[in-house]
């Protein structure tokens, strides 16, 4: 199941970097976005549908792990969507005022929903069999929102889901709240039609976010990993997925431990080196003649 499902994610992740990169307008970019992830959406659903599970862990990895990457992007991005096309006009307070209002309704689903928050916060796996299988549950009462098909819904896939929307939308709306509270003199069209597209290996990217954290260089040293992943996440459009994962493998490396941060070293070197050789170069020459 996992090989053929982190194939559909592959595809929806090029899609969607495909879309960034297009010089479409943004609200245009979140729109095509949202129909992207519709059809990969769809597309898994069709696959389970056939797909018998192996064990009650393969039956929970899928809902808990699986499907939430591909619901998740889906409400994040109809969330980005509306908050575009009900920004208001004028000053900056009243667009400060609209996007308080949102991160105070993003709270009060947080504390709505507090202990499974801090259930899936805490990383807990105890009551994964109750929230991640099917069964055992009417959908009618129990949830408050969710796919009518009892065969593709648990109590909790669709809620988790939201969540970690929500927590992207969150870090999303902040930014946009910082540019205001920092009076950015940088015109936004031109975030809007060149964004920052994280273009390299993944991995290469966690092992930079690890390392930046280790050295203390945000907050004073007082960052959570999760909170800087998630920045770079909204800034530079990628999804890291399960990041821990991938650090792991950094982990795991017998020689070149940390592979990206020597080729950097390597490249800041060389561009250095090639500087002084534009800059020395005609010096040289005059203080000989």
């Amino acid at each position: 199941m996992r090989t053929i499902t982190e194939r559909f994610y592959s595809a929806l992740e090029n899609q969607l970097n495909e879309v960034s990169i297009n010089g479409d307008s943004l609200a245009d970019q979140y729109k095509t976005s949202i129909l992207l992830c519709k059809k990969a959406m769809a597309k898994l659903k069709n696959y389970i549908s056939s797909y018998n599970f192996e064990s009650t862990e393969d039956e929970i990895e899928f809902f808990k792990i699986v499907k939430p990457q591909f619901y998740s992007k889906y409400i994040y991005f109809i969330n980005v969507y509306n908050f575009l096309m009900q920004k208001p006009l004028g000053s900056d307070e009243i667009i400060k005022d609209y996007i308080n209002y949102e991160l105070t309704d993003i709270k009060r689903f947080f504390d709505h929903n507090h202990a499974f928050y801090q259930y899936y916060r805490s990383g807990s796996t105890q009551m994964d069999e109750v929230y991640f299988t099917r069964g055992g549950f009417d959908v009618h009462v129990e949830l408050e929102d969710f796919e009518e098909d009892e065969l593709y819904s648990t109590s909790h896939d669709y809620k988790l889901s939201k969540i970690i929307a929500n927590e992207k939308y969150q870090d999303y709306l902040n930014l946009e709240l910082q540019k205001i509270m920092n009076h950015d003199q940088e015109p936004q069209e031109i975030g809007i039609e060149l964004p920052l597209t994280w273009t390299a290996n993944k991995t290469d990217l966690v092992e930079l976010i690890y390392a930046l954290v280790a050295l203390g260089v945000f907050n004073n040293g007082n960052s959570e990993i999760k909170s800087v992943v998630s920045f770079f996440q909204t800034v530079f459009h990628v999804d890291l997925g399960s990041y821990y994962h991938k650090y792991t493998d950094i982990t795991r490396r017998k020689k070149e431990r940390t592979s990206f941060l020597d080729k950097l070293k390597l490249a800041l070197l060389r561009r250095i080196d090639e500087k002084l050789d534009e800059n020395s170069g005609p010096q040289q020459k005059m203080k000989f003649e």
